[in-house]
């Protein structure tokens, strides 16, 4: 074996997985097809959940002084997110660009093998591991993996080339998206529904302008090159009045509403994540928060799976759990794309949602959706109201020093939390320790709504998502710990 697992994809995805791989001790080569980076600036920012993915590694303060707002929105409908108590608020203006910088310098600091240059001919999944046929630098060559990982974006190679299914709708329309300079716009962070079309301005870093242009009608076309900027402006100025042919462009890109996502995550020792898995409008900028999340979700899994400390079961687990989210993904992309692109024949649906929004149990369910907080995966029954979901932050005292949840994740290991400083509990999961951080501690102020009050034990998975809390489980810590981390330790 060349490496325990391949990762197809120096993205956000490729990336964050890669760094996820390596906290778990297991060895990563990266495959990008592209020399360098490209340096555009594609995904605008971070959702609430990725906020805290980020924290949860030790990763946010790479990015610096982060500018985070409430103001959020709908299909265009405006929402606080305000109402999300407990939470980050989301990052509006990290260029994807910088985000796959501080994703590879995390990913490499860690150990990461990134080759740049090669590009994936083929691939054979023959039962025990993967072989892939690889373009680079010095001519074709073969690698071979135990899995084989494909965070290659919409166009996958990877998913192509293992026959996955991905079913859906194609493209029907078209729009533009451009970071320009040299002009001045009326800022329409959450766009502006307009005769023709709708609009969205949002200032960037640099003095630079992103804008979007949806001209109602216009057909999706087969592009092998972005379009012109003269494309973008008369589109602009057709929808606006307004003439902004004399600004520079910086970048320039089109997209389109196709939606589709494959029937399964994983095809044997074959896996994918991000894109590769699920396209969408990108609306309320959730494609790269997704696909990092899924990274997130896959990399300790295929990690333990690896280092054979579980079985392929919890491996099975990223499809159920990923899959279940991207569908949901899909749904509300979809339906917001209806609200921000349609016609006047909508404007009612619009008035009415909008009226809807206004209470607070709707705009909590709606912000709640976008921004990545409502996910709530199957652990097991019981009356515990945060089994399934991410655990909120809580601030720690130990024996030793002050800490938290949050800093607890960093190394991407499970948690058991003793707020009771229950020796029996200790002792139930000590054949665990190996994988398990046992930490007795005394939590700080407990919010009413943070779902913790009265808890005297959290397990936490890698993902930073609740196990089993006691409390309000029905399952046995034990069941709990050998269904998330394997056998426990013997002799």
């Amino acid at each position: 074996m060349d490496a325990a697992v391949i990762v197809v994809g120096a993205g956000p995805a490729g990336m964050m997985l890669a760094g996820e791989l390596r906290l778990a001790g297991v060895e990563v080569v990266v495959l990008e097809r592209l020399v360098e980076r490209t340096g555009e600036s594609r995904g605008l920012g971070f959702t609430a959940r990725t906020m805290e993915v980020f924290d949860q590694r030790g990763i946010l303060p790479r990015f610096g002084e982060v500018e985070t707002s409430t103001q959020g929105h709908f299909g265009g409908l405006p929402i606080d997110f305000g109402v999300l108590e407990g939470a980050w608020q989301a990052a509006k203006t990290v260029p994807q660009s910088v985000t796959e910088t501080h994703l590879e310098q995390w990913a490499t600091g860690l150990g990461a093998d990134i080759r740049r240059g090669h590009e994936v001919l083929s691939l054979t999944d023959d039962g025990a591991g993967v072989t892939v046929e690889v373009r680079g630098p010095e001519g074709e060559h073969t690698l071979r993996a135990a899995y084989l990982v494909g965070c290659d974006g919409g166009r996958s190679s990877v998913r192509k080339a293992a026959g996955f299914d991905f079913p859906g709708t194609a493209a029907t329309m078209e729009m533009y998206l451009a970071d320009i300079k040299g002009v001045e716009l009326q800022p329409r962070m959450i766009g502006e529904t307009l005769p023709g079309g709708m609009v969205m301005v949002g200032p960037l870093p640099g003095g630079i302008t992103r804008i979007i242009v949806c001209e109602r009608g216009t057909p999706p076309q087969r592009r092998e090159t972005p379009p012109s900027w003269h494309e973008v402006a008369d589109a602009w100025k057709r929808l606006t009045g307004d003439d902004i042919a004399h600004a520079e462009p910086v970048w320039v890109s089109a997209f389109g509403n196709a939606t589709r996502q494959v029937t399964e995550y994983r095809r044997g020792r074959v896996i994918l994540a991000g894109d590769s898995a699920h396209i969408h409008l990108p609306a309320g900028g959730q494609g790269m928060n997704t696909s990092i999340q899924d990274a997130v979700n896959l990399g300790w899994k295929l990690g333990a799976v690896v280092n054979g400390t579980a079985t392929e079961e919890l491996l099975d687990s990223y499809h159920s759990e990923r899959h279940a989210v991207g569908k949901r993904l899909l749904m509300n992309t979809q339906a917001q794309g209806l609200l921000f692109l349609s016609g006047p024949e909508v404007q009612p649906l619009r008035d009415v949602l909008t009226e809807l929004i206004q209470y607070g149990e709707v705009a909590r369910h709606l912000a709640g959706m976008v921004s990545g907080l409502e996910i709530t995966y199957d652990v097991g029954t019981g009356s515990h109201p945060l089994l399934g979901r991410r655990m909120p932050a809580l601030e720690l005292t130990t024996a030793t020093r002050e800490t938290s949840s949050t800093e607890l994740l960093h190394t991407a290991r499970g948690v058991l939390l003793d707020l009771a400083d229950n020796p029996r509990l200790r002792a139930r999961a000590a054949a665990w320790s190996d994988r398990v951080d046992i930490v007795t501690a005394v939590p700080g102020e407990v919010s009413a709504t943070s779902g913790l009050r009265d808890t005297t034990a959290v397990l936490i998975r890698p993902d930073g998502h609740v196990a089993w809390a006691a409390p309000g489980s029905h399952h046995d810590l034990p069941m709990a710990l050998e269904r998330w981390f394997g056998a426990p330790l013997t002799g």
